[in-house]
């Protein structure tokens, strides 16, 4: 098969979750791609040369031959389209609904929970490293994770649809940020995320991230 040349531009460290989803759903599809790396630290994301390439001016970015997208989830969107079912790997639930979801939780995560994220940032993921106690702001973020999290995830649950999506990954990602830390959490919240978070698209990635440490 003749695939069109594909890149992926990630944070130099790959700490990025966005860049991060964008990689697990380019490995799930199974097509080839090549990685570049933006380093955020010195603003090279704001350089000419990379607007050119990210309407956004943020990672992850994407090209296939001449196409150029930004933003994870309208990404993944597109690679399933791009490289649809069943010749490819499914990112997303085949029923309707299922996918609405998905689709629903993806935004949420990539909309909300600001204190989380700035206070559980990606390099407890990737790096180990440990920070202060939760802040009340990052509690109630945290609480609310939580919640919406046992909503969806039943006891022994391994997948969010019984059947693996792009959407298990994103919401791993802000689980483990938790988990990975040491906080409390739901014994079936961190199965799930540890489940997830054996995925071989998954474990490529942080391979990547070990690269630069």
């Amino acid at each position: 098969m003749d695939y069109p040349k594909i890149t992926l531009w990630s944070d130099a460290s790959f700490f990025s979750p966005y860049a991060m989803s964008v990689y697990v759903a380019l490995t799930e599809k199974g097509v080839p791609f090549s990685l570049k790396r933006v380093d955020l630290a010195s603003a090279e994301h704001l350089s000419d040369s990379y607007r050119d390439i990210s309407l956004t001016a943020r990672v992850p970015g994407l090209q296939v031959d001449d196409f150029l997208l930004s933003e994870s989830s309208a990404i993944a969107e597109y690679l399933e389209e791009r490289f649809p079912a069943p010749e490819f790997e499914r990112l997303y639930p085949r029923d309707v609904q299922k996918r609405a979801r998905a689709r629903e939780i993806q935004a949420w995560l990539r909309s909300d929970l600001l204190a989380l994220r700035v206070e559980r940032p990606t390099e407890v993921l990737f790096a180990a490293e440990k920070f202060l106690p939760l802040s009340g702001s990052g509690q109630r973020a945290a609480q609310k994770l939580i919640a919406v999290a046992e909503r969806l995830i039943n006891g022994g649950q391994q997948n969010l649809f019984g059947e693996w999506s792009i959407a298990d990954t994103d919401l791993a990602i802000m689980i483990n940020r938790l988990a990975l830390h040491g906080d409390d959490l739901p014994e079936k919240l961190a199965d799930y995320a540890f489940f997830q978070w054996q995925r071989a698209s998954v474990q490529l990635w942080s391979g990547e991230s070990g690269k630069t440490r």
